[in-house]
């Protein structure tokens, strides 16, 4: 014991180091320990609310595909109420004296109605999802960051009201996009006769035309861009709710002015643009079925061998019923190859993604 004790003084200090050193890494083991464990369930919990939250977006993109479907029924009418033709095919049933007149103005209005509902169409699909995706948003934060008991940030009548102001689209911004759409048409296929021929290409530089007018003379305009005919101007909207607001018209107040915010912005143009030039492309693949008519039909008009986008041309006159006619497939309830390829537009997703993230993310973590 002797010796032992004599060699454990004479060491006193490798032991003593040793014991701190074996201590120090006994505790950072554990320290190191815990820290991986909390690491690990943090990544887990940002894991599950990240997946959670992914779900809720998926399911919310497929509510906003469903809701563009169930609305496109009221777009269609609407537009057919503003723009009907019917009567104007009925009466050239009769054959009328002013037979001439009548058709003059059933070509513009058959184009005008298939314009309008190109541009309301594709409005639609990207205003409702702005809209469901702000929505959404505050929802997602509702339902799992504010259970505190605080006010929640979109409850249902806020829900509501927001979601009423579509109307705009279906109302008086339909009947002043019309109003545009048809000067243009007036103006770019007025002078275009019955009986001239017109190729595939043809009509789609006339459509190119009008497109550029309607979109010119709006940026001239006191309106400025087309996301007036999505929503009103706030000068209107507050106006309107100037007496008498309640905690809830402030907040259905502050979610339209975000959103006009979001529709006036470059990216939201971007967004609306490729739509516009998908929905054209889209009109005229479905137009072009009718340019293919079998060998030796009277309706073709001849020409020249050097045409390659369609072996044929038709007089304007053979045009204008199948023009008033697609309405149906543009605006139809049931998906369509139109509707469909406006849904699946990488930069509409990308652009949801993004409106989603921002308002789902709380206050705190977007500062």
């Amino acid at each position: 014991m002797s010796s032992t004790w004599n060699f454990i003084k004479r060491h006193k200090r490798k032991f003593i180091f040793t014991g701190v050193f074996v201590g120090g890494v006994y505790l950072l083991g554990k320290y190191a320990q815990r820290k991986i464990q909390e690491i690990q369930e943090r990544e887990a919990a940002e894991y599950i609310a990240q997946a959670r939250r992914q779900f809720h977006f998926d399911s919310n993109q497929r509510t906003c595909n469903m809701t563009v479907l169930s609305m496109l029924p009221t777009l269609r009418e609407a537009i057919i109420h503003h723009l009907n033709s019917d009567s104007l095919t009925s009466l050239l049933k009769t054959k009328p004296a002013n037979k001439l007149e009548i058709w003059e103005d059933l070509k513009i209005i058959s184009f005008t109605r298939s314009i309008v509902a190109i541009y309301s169409t594709c409005m639609l699909v990207v205003l409702l999802r702005v809209q469901l995706n702000i929505i959404g948003g505050y929802l997602y934060l509702d339902n799992s960051v504010s259970k505190n008991g605080t006010t929640p940030l979109a409850p249902p009548d806020v829900q509501q009201q927001y979601l009423s102001s579509i109307q705009h689209l279906l109302g008086e911004g339909l009947i002043e996009l019309i109003t545009v759409v048809k000067k243009a048409v007036q103006e770019v296929l007025g002078p275009v006769s019955l009986k001239q021929c017109l190729s595939l290409q043809d009509l789609e530089q006339q459509l190119t035309h009008i497109r550029q007018v309607v979109e010119d003379n709006c940026a001239s305009s006191k309106h400025k861009s087309l996301s007036w005919y999505m929503m009103p101007d706030e000068e209107n909207t507050l106006a309107s709710q100037a007496c008498g607001l309640t905690e809830n018209d402030v907040t259905t107040i502050k979610l339209l002015n975000e959103t006009r915010d979001l529709l006036e912005s470059p990216d939201f143009s971007t967004v609306l643009s490729t739509c516009l030039t998908r929905g054209f492309a889209r009109f005229l693949d479905n137009m072009a079925e009718f340019f293919r008519p079998p060998q030796g039909d009277s309706i073709a008009c001849s020409l020249p061998e050097t045409s390659v986008l369609s072996p044929v041309s038709l007089p304007l006159a053979k045009i204008i019923p199948i023009i008033n006619g697609q309405i149906h497939s543009i605006c139809s309830e049931i998906p369509s190859h139109f509707v469909q390829d406006l849904l699946l537009i990488d930069q509409v997703k990308e652009f949801s993604a993004n409106v989603y993230e921002t308002f789902s993310t709380p206050h705190e973590l977007q500062k």
